[in-house]
Formats: structure tokens, C-alpha cells, sequence
């Protein structure tokens, strides 16, 4: 039988996106209580469709495909909750609109660079300022792991005291709370969808906490070689680590009905709690929308509900029925 699709998502500004099998969908609450929602296809060649299917390989592929479509997803909240507080036509965010892709490709370039000080780079420096004073290569670098999930908790617990972030938290929890009931089957109502948890098991937040504890096990099979060494292996193997949470996610997401894979994750999703927040009732309607969007261009639907109760937009947040009208009104005046 053919392995069934793991819908899964990201909160963004004032909204949440849901990538589908054939494509994602991101809705936004917009300030006059409509719900934008942009989608998108996704075409894999049939070689990429073949990688993602190895293990280990299809982990680095999935988290580079996460991490910039989870950019593109934040691009476009900022786009359409700007345009709409500014009240611009579709020629003006057009115009703004081509310059998003280099900004873009460089938020992508900066975030991983910052992720690489701040998480690999930063604790194998403060380690080697003690490094002198700590005889075993084990120990230091089981250090170097406990100030790695230190910076990771710390990090966590600061954002989460900004208002905006604590917002955004709270519509991961309506991510969360909308694939477990997409998952029991449940008709996707808010009031349906209110009572499921707010943790879930292939979490993002609870990836990061696996990558730090692997990356301990990995690192130490290095041993302590010089300096110019360990800088070079937490950088190269960054992904390698990354491939095996990404194993180690999917096998407890599949396995979670038991009691051992329950006990092994609850670390991960205990860390959860600091990274998302209880939904009200328009957060719920926005995680619908955009789940409801990818499942019915999946065929999982063969009705689009989205349809009767939001906004369809381009990737700039203009209305398509804007743009449509829009274009008819050039070609006309060229007439």
C-alpha cells in the first residue's frame, strides 16, 4: 500500500500553513476578519520523487524543502497582512513584489548561518575557553551538548515573551489541534477541533531537541581532534545529524501508539509547551482553511469548502478576483 501523506504544517503571522502532497496552502487573517489563503503546487521531478523515498537521503531533502517553504510562507503573511493595512492595489504590491526572491534567497542564507553560530558554533567555543581543564574528550563533549540545549531552551523561553511571537505560538497550536483531528477523523469544525491536544508528535520544535541530543551521541564518536577540526565537523555535519532526528521523528510519529515510543518522545514533546499556546475559535478557522485548501487539491475532498468563506490570493496577497479585474480593465484601455 502506498505510504499515507503526513500533513503537517507551520504557524506564520496571523495565520498557519499546511503543506499537502501536490502543494501547500497559507491562510492569514487579515484585519478585516477575512481569511486570505495562497496555494501553491509543488512539482517534483520523478528522481526527487525517487530520493525522498531513501532513508536518511529523503531527511536532508524534506528539511531543505521545510525551511524554505516555511520562508516563503512567512514572506507571504508579512506581504498580505502589509497590503491590506495599506490598502494597496494590485499594480502596487505587484511592483513591490519583484525584489521578494533575492530578499528571500538571503533570509534562507541568514537563517542558517545564524542557526549554525548560535546552536553548533557558539557552545564549541565557550567549551574551548575549558577546555584545557577537561581531561576527557567525552566530558567535553557532553558539556558542549548541555550548553548546546541550554542555548535552545534559553532561546525558546525569551521569544516566547514577545507579544507577536506569543501569537504566532498560538496558532501553532491550532496547527497542532487540526491535523490530530484531520488524523481521528474528525469533521473539521472548530468546536470538533478545540478538544485535541496541543502537542503533537512530529513536531518541529520537538526536532530540535532530538538534533541537539543526537548531535552529543555523533560528536563524540569524533572524539576531540584540534580546534579547526570540530569547527569543520559541526558545520559538515549538520545535515547527517539532521537526517537522523528525521528518522527518529517519523518511526516515534508512527510508533506513538506505544508505551516505550511515548516515554522515549516525552522530552521532545514536553519542549512543545514552550512553543505553542491554546487557539480561540478565528486561530482554529484559519488552520482549518488552510488544511481544508491542500487537502481538496489532493483529492481528499471532493468539495471545496474554502471556497464559501475566504479570500483566494496570488502569492503577494492580491485577490485573484482582483487581478482578474484588474487585467480586464488594462485590456479594455488598450481597446
Amino acid at each position: 500500500m502506498a505510504e499515507q501523506w503526513a500533513y503537517g504544517g507551520q504557524a506564520v503571522l496571523e495565520g498557519v500553513m499546511m503543506r499537502g502532497r501536490r502543494g501547500m496552502a497559507v491562510a492569514v487573517r487579515l484585519p478585516s476578519d477575512t481569511i486570505a489563503v495562497w496555494y501553491e503546487p509543488i512539482a517534483l521531478s520523478h528522481w526527487q520523487l525517487r530520493v525522498r523515498r531513501l532513508p536518511l537521503v529523503r531527511g536532508v531533502f524534506v528539511l531543505w524543502d521545510t525551511l524554505v517553504l516555511g520562508i516563503r510562507a512567512l514572506v507571504f503573511s508579512a506581504q498580505a497582512l502589509a497590503r491590506a493595512e495599506l490598502g494597496q492595489g494590485a499594480a502596487e504590491t505587484s511592483s513591490q513584489g519583484e525584489n521578494i526572491r533575492p530578499w528571500l534567497w538571503g533570509t534562507v542564507a541568514i537563517s542558517l548561518a545564524f542557526s549554525l553560530a548560535l546552536f553548533f558554533l557558539l557552545p564549541l567555543g565557550l567549551v574551548s575557553l575549558v577546555d584545557r581543564w577537561i581531561s576527557s574528550a567525552l566530558v567535553s563533549n557532553l558539556i558542549e551538548g548541555i550548553i548546546r540545549l541550554g542555548i535552545l531552551l534559553l532561546y525558546l523561553v525569551l521569544i516566547a515573551r514577545t507579544p507577536d511571537v506569543r501569537r504566532v505560538f498560538r496558532y501553532h497550536g491550532a496547527e497542532h489541534k487540526t491535523i490530530h483531528a484531520y488524523e481521528a477523523h474528525v469533521p473539521l469544525e472548530p468546536d470538533n477541533v478545540r478538544p485535541f491536544s496541543l502537542l503533537h508528535p512530529r513536531c518541529g520544535t520537538g526536532f530540535l531537541l532530538i538534533v541537539m541530543l543526537i548531535a552529543v551521541l555523533v560528536f563524540a564518536l569524533l572524539g576531540r581532534p584540534p580546534l579547526f577540526w570540530r569547527v569543520v565537523s559541526r558545520i559538515a555535519l549538520v545535515p547527517v545529524i539532521a537526517a537522523l532526528a528525521y528518522e527518529f521523528i517519523k518511526w516515534t510519529a508512527s510508533q506513538y501508539h506505544h508505551r516505550v515510543v511515548r516515554w522515549l518522545t516525552w522530552p521532545s514533546m514536553a519542549l512543545q509547551r514552550l512553543t505553542t499556546a491554546e487557539p480561540d475559535r478565528s486561530m482554529l478557522e484559519v488552520a482549518i482553511a488552510a488544511l481544508e485548501t491542500v487537502l481538496y487539491y489532493d483529492g481528499q475532498q471532493s468539495f471545496a469548502p474554502v471556497l464559501h468563506h475566504v479570500v483566494l490570493v496570488d502569492a503577494l496577497g492580491v485577490p485573484l478576483e482582483e487581478k482578474v479585474a484588474d487585467a480586464a480593465s488594462v485590456s479594455a484601455q488598450r481597446g
